[in-house]
C-alpha cells in the first residue's frame, strides 16, 4: 500500500504523521503487505535537507520504499531504502526507465497513457540490459485520471498559484469551459448545441479490471489503485474487487502465485466499483485511443445507472428501473451535475427530499441547492437517464476481514511441550499425564490450538508430534483445555511476521550502482513552465468524433474559456497524437 508522508507528497491534503505511519507499518507487515511512502513533489533548494531527514525517519520506522519525483534528492545522504520512481517522473519511454534503473531505482510507476504494446516494448528493452537487477514496472489499474501527462501539468500553478508538482493541484481540469473557434465563437456539438460551460477536460475514472492478465503478460509486476483522499467505503469496495479478480487469476495460473502464503479474505458484500465513488469507466489508451474517455456533463461521482424517467408530476418522477435495481429511502440520485436524495418511494414513483439535496464531496449530486421546481429540486425531464451514486444498503453492508493462514505444530518434548505458530516457537514445562482416551485427547489438542478467534490469523495446518515418533502408548497425553488455551494465547500475542517473504525490502539496498552520477535538478521556474501548461494524450477533437485523421472539419477549436473569461489556447499535434494547452 502507498501512503503520503507528513509533507512533500503529491497530495498535500493527504499527509500522515510519522506516528501513524509507524503504526501502519507494524499492522501491514503482519499480513505480508509493504508500505510505500510518497515523497514525490519537486523541492525547493532549502527543502532537500528536511526531505532527506524525513526519509531517514521513515526508514527507521520500517517503511519498505520511498516513491520520489525529484531526482536531485539522489545527491543527498538518503538511507539505504528502496526507491521507486513516481509516475510524476513522466515514465513513458524505455530510455527513461533504463535511466532510472541505472540510477538505482527498483521500480518505476508507468505513465497512465501507455498502451499494452508500449509497456511490452519497455519490458523487452529492460530485459536485454546487463544489470544486476531488473527494474519492476508498476501500472495504474483503477481510479481518478489526470488529463495531462503526470509531471507535465502547470495549469494549476499558473492560473491559481497552486502547483501540481508541489502537491496542491486546484484541479482546473474538473472545471467548466466554453469551446471556441478562432473568431471566439462557441463550437457546436454533434446535436447543434453550443459547447458552453461543459467539463471538457474531466476524464472518467480508469478501470482496467478486465485486462489484468494482459498487463501481467506485458511485464507489469504491480497494480496500483488510485485512492488518496478517498474514504474507507471506497477503499474497502475497490480493493476487495481487485483482490477477488487477482485470486481468480492466480487460481487459474499457478505460476502467478507468490512464494509467500496468501491471505484469507472474507466479505459481507459483493464488490462493485459503481457502488462507491465512480465517474464512469475507461481503460485509458491501454488498447489505443477509444471514444468517450471524458464526461462533459459532470466531474462528480455518478455511480451506477438505474433507469430512465418515464413520467413526471410536480413533486415526483416515475422511473423505469433496470433489472435487479432496488431503491431505498435516502439513496442518492443524480443526472448530469444535479441530484437529490430519495425521500420516499411509492410503486415506481420517486419523491425527492426537497430539503436536503446531496452536495457533499464524497457523493456530490448537485453543485448548489436546486430551487427551480415547486419542491425545491429541479426535476429531470422525461427520457433522462438516472444514476445512483449513494446506495445506503450497500454502504451499510461493507465489511471485510483479512487473516493470515499459519501452520501450527505441537510437539511433545522430554521436559513438556513445544508449540510453533508460523515461525514463532515456545517451550512449556509441564508434566506428561496419560490420557484415558488418546483419540479424544488428540482431538482436544487440535481443536483448542486452532481457535485463533478474532486475531489476525487463521489455522491452516495443525500437526501433533511425539518426540519418540509416536512410540508412546500414552500418546497423545492429556492436557487441560485451559492450559492449551493459555499457551496458544501467549504465543499468538507475540507472533512476528518473519515467516512472510518481503521481496521489496528484505535487506537494505544501495540507492545507486557504483559509478553512476546522480542528476542535478530541481523545481522548474515559471518561465520554464509557461508553455505548454498542459500536454495531453487525450484530445477534445477525438472526444467530439472529429479527429483530423478521420473526420477533419474546417472550423477547429482554438480556445478554452473559463467561467471568469480566462482564455487558454489549444494546439493539436496530430503527428504525435497530443493536445497542448497554453495560456492565451
Amino acid at each position: 500500500m502507498y501512503i503520503g508522508a507528513p509533507e512533500f507528497g503529491a497530495r498535500q491534503a493527504a499527509g500522515n504523521s510519522l506516528k501513524d505511519i509507524a503504526e501502519l507499518v507494524k499492522y501491514a507487515h503482519r499480513f505480508g503487505a509493504q508500505v510505500l511512502v510518497t515523497l514525490n513533489t519537486l523541492l525547493h533548494d532549502d527543502e532537500y535537507l528536511r526531505a532527506c531527514a524525513l526519509a531517514h525517519d521513515l526508514y527507521k520506522v520500517g517503511v519498505d520504499a520511498l516513491i520520489i519525483q525529484d531526482l536531485n534528492l539522489l545527491n543527498y545522504d538518503l538511507p539505504p531504502i528502496r526507491l521507486h520512481a513516481s509516475t510524476q517522473c513522466d515514465n513513458r519511454t524505455a530510455e527513461q526507465i533504463i535511466h532510472l534503473q541505472q540510477l538505482g531505482f527498483r521500480r518505476a510507476v508507468l505513465a497512465r497513457e501507455l498502451s499494452l504494446r508500449e509497456i511490452q516494448e519497455i519490458n523487452n528493452a529492460i530485459l536485454i540490459q546487463n544489470s544486476k537487477f531488473k527494474i519492476e514496472l508498476e501500472a495504474f489499474v483503477h481510479g481518478a485520471l489526470c488529463v495531462s501527462y503526470s509531471g507535465r501539468c502547470y495549469l494549476s500553478e499558473v492560473l491559481m498559484n497552486r502547483s501540481a508538482n508541489r502537491g496542491c493541484c486546484a484541479q482546473p481540469c474538473r472545471q467548466r469551459y466554453d469551446l471556441l473557434d478562432k473568431d471566439g465563437n462557441e463550437i457546436l456539438d454533434n446535436y447543434g448545441q453550443p459547447i458552453h460551460q461543459r467539463y471538457l477536460l474531466s476524464l472518467q475514472d480508469m478501470d482496467r479490471s478486465l485486462h489484468l492478465a494482459e498487463m501481467i503478460e506485458a511485464g507489469v509486476t504491480t497494480f496500483k489503485i488510485e485512492g488518496r483522499l478517498k474514504d474507507r467505503d471506497y477503499v474497502t469496495n475497490i480493493v476487495a474487487y481487485y483482490r477477488q479478480l487477482l485470486d481468480q487469476l492466480i487460481d487459474s495460473h499457478p505460476a502467478l502465485a507468490h512464494a509467500s502464503t496468501r491471505s484469507v479474505y472474507q466479505y459481507s458484500f459483493t464488490p462493485n466499483p459503481t457502488k462507491t465513488f465512480h465517474r464512469g469507466a475507461t481503460d485509458y489508451f491501454l488498447h489505443g485511443r477509444t471514444p468517450h474517455m471524458a464526461n462533459w456533463q459532470t466531474p462528480k461521482s455518478t455511480g451506477e445507472e438505474i433507469g430512465k424517467v418515464i413520467g413526471i408530476k410536480h413533486n415526483a418522477i416515475r422511473v423505469q428501473l433496470l433489472p435487479n435495481i432496488t431503491l431505498h429511502n435516502g439513496d442518492g440520485i443524480c443526472y448530469e451535475d444535479q441530484g437529490f436524495a430519495i425521500n420516499r418511494i411509492e410503486d415506481d414513483w420517486i419523491y425527492p427530499n426537497n430539503q436536503y439535496p446531496i452536495t457533499n464531496n464524497q457523493y456530490p449530486l448537485a453543485k448548489r441547492p436546486l430551487t427551480n421546481s415547486p419542491t425545491g429540486v429541479q426535476l429531470p425531464k422525461v427520457g433522462t437517464t438516472l444514476f445512483r451514486n449513494l446506495d445506503n444498503e450497500f454502504i451499510r453492508s461493507l465489511r471485510a476481514e483479512r487473516r493470515m493462514p499459519v501452520d501450527i505444530r505441537f510437539e511433545i518434548i522430554p521436559e513438556g511441550y513445544r508449540l510453533t505458530i508460523g515461525e514463532d516457537t515456545a517451550n512449556f514445562v509441564a508434566e506428561h499425564q496419560s490420557a484415558n482416551n488418546t483419540s479424544r485427547a488428540l482431538q482436544t489438542i487440535i481443536q483448542q490450538l486452532s481457535k485463533l478467534g478474532d486475531t489476525d490469523y487463521i489455522a491452516q495446518d495443525i500437526q501433533v508430534f511425539d518426540y519418540d515418533q509416536l512410540c508412546s502408548d500414552s500418546f497423545p497425553y492429556f492436557i487441560p483445555t485451559s492450559q492449551l488455551n493459555q499457551w496458544r494465547r501467549e504465543l499468538i500475542t507475540s507472533i512476528s511476521p518473519t515467516g512472510v517473504q518481503y521481496p521489496l525490502a528484505k535487506r537494505p539496498l544501495p540507492n545507486s550502482p557504483t559509478g553512476v552520477q546522480y542528476p542535478l535538478g530541481g523545481t522548474p521556474s515559471h518561465s520554464e513552465a509557461s508553455y505548454p501548461l498542459m500536454t495531453c494524450k487525450y484530445c477534445i477533437l477525438h472526444e467530439l468524433g472529429r479527429c483530423r485523421k478521420v473526420h477533419p472539419i474546417p472550423n477547429d477549436p482554438r480556445y478554452l474559456r473559463l467561467q471568469n473569461g480566462t482564455l487558454l489556447s489549444l494546439e493539436f499535434d496530430c503527428k504525435n497524437c497530443e493536445m497542448r494547452i497554453s495560456k492565451h
